[in-house]
């Protein structure tokens, strides 16, 4: 495991945007550009400051998004596309509608309002093996360390399906639904832990003071399906790009190891 640490959010966003621009014009400059890179995205707080870098490099003319494929992390279950909380919106309003070659053909977003969610999900896993696994998944999590909406004690090895949302998890996000955890919806679509530990890759950004005990028990705990994010420890291309706020449980000696390497890295 790769753990950066950047003095603040800005700085971290940064980070994260140049290495994906990084990943995405090595793949398109080698053999095999015959195939789209395949860039895995999450919603919320966290990825903001990324997709306002991606999309200045993109406007500028330093990065293309004509040969890139996405898929997104996932979706509330009941929201139409035009609601302004759904993940489709939320995406085209903070990302997609700002590229200037992004094809609309390349963006896949789990249906809110499919009739049949597990035909859904079935089909999402099946569209992402299409193009031979995604290459890189960039994802947030959450305070009590979990990814997409894999809650904690979501199997390790889950799929794309139906997740039930805790009432942690709407209360957290009862802020964009005027304050009412009622109006959050109760279900969601959602990558599984194992779809996105398939990724060839995988980049977690985490930042803030509320983030800090999930950072510690991605890196420093022990595999536990009550932290879905310590799953990271398995994977030979997973990269933790945070913060210096969200490094306040990590211990002196685990904080000093990866800024040891990482400067390093840079010699």
């Amino acid at each position: 495991m790769r753990v950066v640490i950047q003095n603040d959010y800005d700085k971290m966003c940064k980070w994260a945007a140049e290495y994906i621009k990084n990943r995405i014009i090595a793949h398109n400059s080698g053999e095999q550009a015959v195939r789209p890179f395949v860039l895995g995205l999450p919603t919320g707080s966290s990825p903001i400051g990324v997709y306002q870098q991606l999309v200045r490099m993109n406007r500028a003319g330093e990065l293309s998004f004509a040969n890139v494929v996405t898929f997104n992390m996932d979706e509330y279950l009941g929201l139409p596309h035009e609601h302004d909380q759904s993940y489709w919106y939320f995406m085209h309003d903070n990302f997609f509608d700002h590229l200037v070659d992004m094809k609309p053909e390349h963006i896949n977003i789990l249906n809110g309002m499919t009739e049949d969610p597990e035909a859904e999900c079935r089909a999402y896993e099946e569209k992402i093996a299409s193009y031979g696994g995604i290459d890189l998944f960039m994802g947030g999590i959450g305070v009590d360390g979990h990814i997409a909406f894999n809650e904690p004690f979501t199997s390790l090895a889950s799929r794309t399906g139906v997740r039930n949302l805790t009432t942690d998890t709407r209360i957290v996000n009862s802020r964009f639904f005027g304050n009412d955890p009622e109006k959050v919806p109760s279900q969601a679509l959602s990558v599984g832990v194992g779809t996105v530990f398939d990724s060839k890759e995988v980049l977690i950004l985490i930042n803030g003071h509320n983030k800090a005990r999930a950072l510690a028990a991605t890196v420093e705990g022990g595999v536990s399906q009550k932290w879905t994010c310590s799953a990271l420890q398995y994977h030979n291309g997973a990269i933790i790009a945070c913060d210096e706020a969200a490094c306040g449980e990590l211990t002196v000696d685990t904080y000093k190891y990866f800024l040891d390497i990482e400067k390093r890295e840079r010699l």
